[in-house]
């Protein structure tokens, strides 16, 4: 029965007092970055926000100078300037008619108007261009002369003299797949597997460093090594193709070194056929299986400037791999964490088990002491045995081994010259445990082994706790998962698959930009599905592909990535840059599902409820349901880029009154089967005739009560049913679902000793096709800063220009914590309760105002605010 919650107010503290007006533009960002130094884009954009005592502060016109010099800018002597622009939107962009110029610096601030025509000026901020256009580089591609199916990775150097005093020196690189990079010995960088993951034959990404402080008067080198990743994988894993690419190809690089004088003159350092090339200890690398490295052939000094590299070969020039080579501006890989091991078990002295205590993607660091050519081998997985030995069989159910070559494992010879070290570099695995073993005893302790948690390096923007720690355990396992999932692209599963699985990342997408600042990130991933999308229109299942993945038994349900992920950044930053970038694939793909339709005029096909637990939900009521969807976004795409959104209007309700004439019984108020995911996903996607709403919601929410409060849907339900409960008066059955112990519940993971989210409800007892780390089913964690927390955008005001704080009192917590830093500012809803009293704290950002829920809608400007009442 749904319960009429009653409150009365007793106060309202402001907690914020007008006794200090001061105003400060802040958080000043250019291409979503502090002072970058990567942008090739020709109409940057720019962001700022406030930080204000005044009880409300709004923005009534804002103003944006850019100059070529700090002095030019402050003496208004500007390169361009936008003019007094109205409106209380804290973002602009350059639309000047001069084309920006590679390598050039440019200076730039705000100045604001406040609702009594007051003026703010910001402080000054600065970009550097890089390579503007393709046709800037000067340098050539280089390989060297050995076929791809050649293993070990070939190394690079250069010297070059710096003869002047240097003002500043700037390094460009791209790399099919990856690249370490040294100057004069020391890595000139803490990116892993850079650049980031495409269609290799059809774009690629170049990465940009300031190396001045690396440089040195008189002889310098550059040296790399370069790592084969998606671009040329071997066929251990025969499942995706990959070793099928048409990029498939031997590792190749291009590199620029500007170096800028004081005299004003510059230099230039690029790759060509002068440069030396050889191999090393790196003599194998595949993305999946793992690394092998030989110390014994490791190579003296080789990253020096004065060896002697007379003996090595000649770069080797070639073509560039794709037609486009593009500034990488989303976040590179890095390692955020280092991991000790939590425990560590022997098995004579061959054989070592090492547990880190928590679930990841990455390498691990192991130290070693042995005899010269002593093999090791470094074995990751997330189960161990009842024996304590590793268990591998919920992973490597894909894996096809070759000769010598075993799934997540990476090799080491030992140099037998004391303390060794060995970090993998061009591989990543999901694990949380490691079993090393050798062919001659070793000695090793719990401290030898350290993991390393590498992930594309996000700003946390998201954080959420409550009095219930089970809650508190499910969202840092949806993180962990997350993070785990992040490698330039968002990923599956970080060992078994590592794919780009597109209804992974639109479920995700809620989760993932409530925690963390990606906007940059998925617009890379949107750039993949222009480049993955056939000329017919249709996209594959995962992008980007090989060529695998087009069939039809994934279809429509997956293929919504292409319109709610640009739906959900134009949400959360008020952003329409990707609407308007990915509107011709959009018309295009639909033009194709136009193509599919069976009489009814829908499509059927693919899969939808994806892992459901024991009902199935039909998959021609999901698929038609998610086409609908797509016109529907389909039209908002078009009112936002002026284009005629009528058809998609008339398609979108055509479909709506196919799928309630065809799967909608008006007597039991069910869809389809009557499904939780059926009943959630007419509701969510805005399919039930309203006057049907709460009779449908309240169906849902008897199906889940008669079910004893546990779940039964899959990734869909997953995503739905518990924002759909929650959003029609029926969140205290959605936490009686959320926080169930006994399977299939997320606290079931978390009772099992997982410490990021599985695959499946319920793992087989032959361990197969489970990984347990998969985020798809995490959206559980935006459903508690939503309705837990109550932090929500209105749906009118897109970008948090107007704030919901709406939280659900459930009765069994007693507090909740909830912050979200937003394109406008930090956002913060906290309450708890003390017997029948509730307290609720708020922070809303300046330049914004919010709607806050208690016993009453309240309308308030920026500013902290607290309410007390009874519940």
């Amino acid at each position: 029965m749904k319960k009429t919650k009653t409150y009365v107010i007793l106060s309202l503290i402001i907690l914020c007092s007008c006794v200090n007006s001061s105003v400060i533009i802040t958080d000043l960002r250019c291409e979503y970055q502090n002072s970058p130094i990567n942008i090739d884009e020709q109409n940057p954009r720019f962001t700022w926000t406030y930080q204000t005592h005044k009880t409300r502060y709004e923005q009534t016109a804002y103003k944006l100078d850019i100059a070529l010099s700090q002095r030019d800018l402050e003496e208004g002597h500007f390169f361009w300037t936008s003019g007094k622009t109205k409106g209380n939107i804290n973002r602009a962009e350059y639309t000047g008619n001069e084309g920006l110029e590679s390598h050039t610096r440019y200076y730039w601030r705000v100045s604001s108007w406040d609702q009594n025509d007051q003026t703010y000026v910001s402080g000054i901020q600065c970009f550097e261009t890089a390579m503007i256009k393709t046709s800037d580089w000067c340098a050539e591609w280089i390989t060297d002369k050995e076929d791809k199916s050649f293993a070990p990775a070939p190394i690079f150097r250069k010297t070059f003299l710096v003869e002047k005093e240097v003002v500043s020196a700037k390094l460009y690189i791209s790399a099919a797949s990856y690249y370490l990079l040294y100057l004069n010995g020391e890595k000139a960088t803490d990116v892993k597997l850079d650049p980031g993951y495409t269609h290799y034959n059809k774009r690629n990404l170049y990465s940009t460093f300031d190396i001045s402080r690396l440089l040195q008067k008189g002889k310098n080198v550059v040296a790399t090594v370069l790592g084969n990743g998606f671009y040329n994988a071997d066929a251990p894993v025969a499942t995706w193709e990959f070793e099928k690419a048409l990029w498939r190809d031997r590792a190749k690089m291009i590199m620029e070194i500007h170096v800028e004088y004081t005299d004003g003159t510059i230099a230039i350092i690029p790759t060509d056929d002068t440069w030396k090339t050889s191999t090393g200890p790196h003599v194998y690398n595949n993305i999946y299986s793992g690394e092998t490295y030989d110390a014994r052939k490791e190579i003296p000094d080789w990253k020096l400037p004065y060896f002697d590299d007379s003996q090595w070969s000649l770069a080797v020039t070639v073509d560039s791999p794709s037609p486009l080579l593009v500034s990488q501006t989303m976040q590179p890989m890095r390692v955020t964490r280092e991991i000790p091991a939590v425990s560590m078990k022997a098995f004579g002295d061959t054989v070592f088990v090492f547990d880190l205590g928590i679930n990841l993607s990455g390498v691990c660091n192991i130290k070693l002491k042995g005899e010269e050519g002593t093999k090791v081998t470094l074995t990751h997985g997330e189960l161990i045995k009842d024996n304590g030995r590793i268990e591998m069989r919920n992973l490597d159910i894909y894996y096809n081994p070759m000769e010598g070559i075993e799934f997540q494992t990476d090799t080491y010879f030992l140099k037998g010259e004391g303390e060794e070290s060995f970090t993998p570099e061009f591989t990543y695995h999901g694990f949380r445990y490691v079993e090393v073993r050798s062919d001659k005893p070793v000695q090793l302790s719990k401290n030898d082994l350290t993991a390393h948690f590498i992930h594309t390096d996000l700003e946390k923007t998201g954080h959420f706790s409550c009095s219930n720690e089970l809650l508190n355990k499910i969202w840092a396992a949806t993180n962990q998962s997350y993070l785990s999932n992040l490698h330039s692209i968002p990923t599956d599963c970080p060992q078994r698959e590592k794919n780009g699985w597109t209804a992974d990342g639109h479920i995700a997408i809620d989760l993932a930009l409530l925690n963390y600042d990606g906007i940059l990130f998925y617009e890379k991933w949107m750039d993949d599905f222009i480049d993955n999308q056939r000329p017919e229109g249709n996209i594959s299942g995962i992008v980007p592909t090989s060529g695998w993945g087009y069939e039809d038994w994934i279809g429509p349900v997956w293929d919504a990535a292409l319109f709610i992920i640009p739906d959900a950044i134009e949400r959360y930053y008020g952003d329409t840059r990707i609407i308007y970038k990915m509107y011709n694939t959009c018309e295009k793909y639909l033009y194709y599902l136009k193509s599919r339709e069976d009489e009814s005029g829908t499509v059927t096909y693919g899969i939808g409820d994806w892992v459901y637990y024991k009902t199935q939900t039909p998959t021609d009521y999901t698929t038609t349901c998610f086409y609908y969807w797509d016109n529907m976004l389909m039209a908002r795409f078009a009112e936002i880029t002026g284009h005629n959104s009528e058809p998609y209007k008339k398609k979108a309700g055509e479909l709506k009154e196919f799928i309630n004439k065809k799967y909608f019984n008006a007597e039991t108020w069910t869809y389809a089967n009557g499904s939780q995911t059926s009943q959630a996903v007419a509701l969510a996607l805005s399919i039930v005739p309203e006057a049907y709403e709460a009779k449908v919601a309240e169906k849902l929410n008897k199906t889940v009560v008669d079910n004893n409060y546990f779940l039964d849907f899959g990734v869909l339900g997953s995503k739905y049913v518990p924002r759909m409960l929650s959003k029609h008066g029926y969140a205290e059955t959605a936490y009686r679902m959320a926080t169930q112990e006994e399977a299939p519940s997320w606290g079931n993971w978390i009772r099992l000793g997982f410490t990021t989210l599985a695959e499946t409800w319920v793992l087989s007892p032959e361990f197969r096709d489970a990984s347990i780390n998969h985020i798809f089913l995490g959206d559980i964690s935006a459903w508690m800063i939503n309705t837990l927390a109550g932090i929500n955008y209105d749906v009118e005001h897109r970008g948090f220009e107007k704030i919901i704080i709406k939280p659900d009192y459930i009765e069994d917590l007693s507090w909740v914590k909830g912050e979200y830093k937003s394109v406008k500012g930090m956002i913060k809803s906290e309450w708890k309760r003390e017997g029948k009293k509730i307290t609720l704290e708020v922070s809303i950002p300046a330049n914004t105002s919010a709607t806050i829920f208690t016993d009453k809608e309240i309308e308030v400007g920026g500013g902290s605010y607290k309410f007390e009442f009874d519940k």
